[in-house]
């Protein structure tokens, strides 16, 4: 017998279909349909979990810096300053490496943020792991800014694939952030 899922377990099911969805196609150029048909559930019943199409954008897209804050924090366990900041982007160039879709998905929220709405999820979501990074390494504004620029040029260089080497200019690169190709 087929044990009945409840709304709160069908709704991460939907967020996860959504995730994959909104990362291969951007907010713009993904369906609703394909995300409910991805999740095995019916369209109108999609809506009556999210309600709009944007509205489940931007769940997806809350539960994704959810997730890195959450990558953080255990990444940074016990640690301060200099030490914290380095667990943090050992395990942020993990997540990277690992999943194309988490990384799509960021970027997909970012190219998002010409909707207000949906800008607003993604500037709380990326403040939490500005507030978090500040609070644990308890380092000089421009210490912080240096750990994020250096994120940001992760992305855009795990975006091309160029981390598993073959790119010399990529390779210097990676070795400027500390990370070997």
């Amino acid at each position: 017998m087929a044990t009945r899922l409840t709304a709160e377990e069908r709704r991460d099911d939907v967020l996860d279909a959504a995730l994959v969805a909104f990362a291969a196609a951007g907010y713009e150029g993904t369906s609703t349909d394909d995300i409910a048909r991805a999740a095995g559930i019916s369209q109108p019943y999609l809506f009556r979990l999210f309600g709009t199409k944007k509205e489940l954008f931007k769940a997806s897209v809350a539960r994704c810096f959810r997730r890195t804050l959450d990558e953080f924090q255990q990444a940074a366990e016990g640690l301060r300053g200099e030490q914290a900041l380095q667990a943090i982007g050992t395990r942020y160039g993990e997540l990277l490496s690992g999943d194309r879709t988490y990384l799509r998905a960021q970027m997909q929220a970012y190219a998002a943020c010409d909707d207000p709405e949906i800008c607003s999820v993604v500037r709380d979501g990326f403040g939490d792991l500005v507030a978090y990074v500040e609070r644990v390494s308890d380092l000089p504004p421009e210490r912080v800014s240096q750990f994020f620029a250096t994120g940001m040029l992760m992305n855009v260089l795990a975006a091309m694939n160029v981390g598993a080497g073959g790119e010399p200019w990529a390779a210097r690169l990676l070795e400027g952030c500390g990370k070997t190709p």
